[in-house]
C-alpha cells in the first residue's frame, strides 16, 4: 500500500521516496524458478523509506499491529538510532503504523518514540497505546491515496514552525 502510495506521490510530484532494499545473502537458489529458496541477512538493514518531499529529507518505517498496544520490540535499536541521526542531519524521520483491527494509521514522529523508549529503558512500560498518542496524527485511506502520510507529516511540520526548538 505505501509503495503504491509512493508511485502516486512521484506521478503527482509531490514526493520521491524509495523502498531501501535488505541486503541478504542468497545461499540456495532455485534456479528452474529464478527464486532465492534460503538467504540470510549480510547487516541490519535502516528504515524501509528513504527520499524527499519537497525538498525535506524524509525516512521512515511501516510497521503493523494488530492490537491497541504497539510493543517496541517491534523497533529495532539501530533504526532508532538510524533515525535520530537523520534528524540531526535537519531531515524527518517517523513511523508509519498501520493498526489492522481499527483500519487506520498512525504517523509517530520520531520524537515521540523516543519518550516511549525512553521510557522504556528506564524500566517502564515496553509498549505504548493508542490512548497515548495524538490523535491529530492518525490518520485513514482516502482522497485517491492509499496511505496519505503527506498530510500527517505537514501537520508535523506546520507544528514545528509554531512550537521552535
Amino acid at each position: 500500500m505505501i509503495n503504491r502510495t509512493n508511485d502516486w506521490y512521484r506521478e503527482k510530484g509531490l514526493a520521491l521516496i524509495q523502498k531501501v532494499p535488505t541486503p541478504i545473502t542468497p545461499i540456495r537458489i532455485d534456479k528452474e524458478h529464478r527464486q532465492i529458496t534460503l538467504a540470510y541477512f549480510e547487516k541490519k538493514s535502516t528504515v524501509d523509506y528513504i527520499g524527499a518531499v519537497q525538498g525535506i529529507p524524509v525516512c521512515f518505517d511501516a510497521k503493523e499491529c494488530h492490537t491497541s498496544t504497539f510493543p517496541l520490540h517491534n523497533v529495532h535499536e539501530h533504526q532508532v538510532r538510524f533515525m535520530e541521526d537523520f534528524e540531526r542531519q535537519r531531515g524527518k524521520a517517523f513511523l508509519i503504523i498501520h493498526y489492522t483491527a481499527e483500519q487506520r494509521f498512525y504517523y509517530l514522529h520520531i520524537r515521540q518514540l523516543l519518550k516511549f523508549w525512553e521510557r522504556s529503558e528506564n524500566g517502564g512500560r515496553r509498549s505504548f497505546r493508542m490512548e497515548e498518542l495524538d490523535a491529530r496524527y492518525f490518520f485513514g485511506t482516502g482522497k485517491g491515496v492509499l496511505v496519505p502520510y503527506l498530510e500527517p507529516l505537514c501537520l508535523d511540520l506546520e507544528s514545528e514552525v509554531d512550537n521552535p526548538g
